[in-house]
């Protein structure tokens, strides 16, 4: 079995707003108590708290006096909240994630309800909120386990509804293809195909600069403050989105044309601390396009990342040890054969074999591209 998650938006009306807003507020103070908890106990005892009893001590803690407010919340919500600190923790102690930070009212706020939501026609059932507008866009699949509240920092509503399904089966292509991410390009392919880079962070940089101006001349606090702040917050998660659409696209075509897929294993993370690559590099998105290939396609391999694949020439396989990050072309001094870089680190990469594929269905726990469409990631 696998999970899913299909993301609609939700479109509540001016009470419906307020009563998710006191849901987002009483979630988002509870993660921030449970944290402060967690770290206090730590520093006095030399040991963290237990799951269970944080879990108890929030119980007691809405029956405590001046905490009362707190059951105008589902409580269902608030558990959730401490599972997802008791999550953050877990990354940061496997390393996938840093330490734990108090969460703010200005970023993006979620809830996640497990039970009691319900469908009809076109509107979604919260606890404590009601029957909400919404727009399925497509059909739901397999069987609902919880539902994802999220409001964006432009104030737009999106519900994440995962699902629980037998593993995929839709058909897939034929072959196999090698990918060589870069930024003169953004995929060149095995095949000698190249796929212009969509550069979206570049073509509205200017446009973002001068909202970011327009934003920092207002007066804190004025309602003009807050009208800038949510132009520059949609412009943004507009960027966003378009980076998001390119990928889901490329990837799902490339799932559909080939049954293997090979690219490069990249710590994106550590390229970034190059200052003069790091805004390209994030405008890519290279992290997420692996991701997206790893649970769309049939079988997605990650190659070695220390493999020279643009140095080795692909006929013979002398490596070229003087080859330069400006060298777009060069010629292997052995066989004569011309080279294009990029053209030709996607061939090695097509031929370098690997220990095992990192797209196969096997037990999973759900992972968001950002979406709704979650991945599926080895549970082990």
């Amino acid at each position: 079995m696998q999970r899913r998650a299909f993301r609609y938006p939700i479109y509540p009306n001016a009470e419906q707003q307020q009563a998710l807003a006191v849901q987002f507020g009483h979630a988002r103070f509870v993660y921030n108590w449970g944290l402060a908890i967690r770290k206090a106990h730590y520093h006095k005892h030399g040991q963290d708290i237990g799951f269970y009893e944080l879990k108890r001590q929030l119980t007691q803690l809405k029956h405590t006096p001046g905490f009362d407010w707190l059951r105008e919340a589902d409580s269902q919500v608030l558990q959730a909240k401490i599972e997802d600190l008791d999550r953050a923790y877990q990354n940061f102690f496997e390393k996938r994630a840093g330490y734990p930070r108090f969460k703010s009212r200005k970023g993006e706020q979620k809830i996640r309800y497990p039970q009691r939501f319900k469908f009809d026609g076109n509107h979604i059932y919260l606890p404590k909120v009601g029957w909400v507008k919404a727009v399925f866009h497509r059909p739901l699949a397999g069987t609902p386990k919880n539902v994802t509240v999220t409001k964006t920092k432009s104030g737009n509503y999106f519900v994440s509804v995962q699902c629980e399904m037998k593993n995929d089966s839709r058909p897939h292509g034929r072959g196999e293809i090698g990918i060589d991410l870069g930024l003169k390009h953004f995929a060149v392919l095995s095949s000698g195909e190249k796929i212009e880079h969509p550069q979206v962070l570049r073509k509205a940089e200017q446009k973002l600069k001068r909202l970011q101006r327009q934003l920092s001349r207002k007066q804190k606090g004025s309602a003009n403050r807050e009208k800038a702040r949510l132009r520059l917050a949609r412009t943004a998660e507009q960027v966003a989105n378009q980076r998001r659409d390119f990928l889901d696209k490329l990837s799902h075509n490339l799932a559909k044309q080939y049954h293997t897929v090979k690219i490069e294993n990249l710590n994106v993370s550590g390229m970034l601390k190059n200052h003069k690559l790091a805004k390209s590099i994030s405008d890519s998105g290279w992290g997420m396009f692996g991701r997206m290939l790893e649970y769309k396609a049939a079988d997605c391999q990650r190659i070695d990342r220390f493999y020279p694949s643009s140095k080795t020439c692909s006929v013979c396989g002398f490596h070229n040890q003087k080859l330069q990050l400006q060298h777009r072309f060069w010629t292997c001094p052995t066989c004569k054969t011309e080279h294009d870089r990029d053209h030709n680190a996607a061939i090695n990469i097509l031929k370098q074999p690997t220990a095992g594929a990192a797209g196969r269905h096997t037990p999973v726990e759900s992972v968001s591209d950002g979406d709704g469409f979650r991945a599926t990631r080895n549970a082990r």
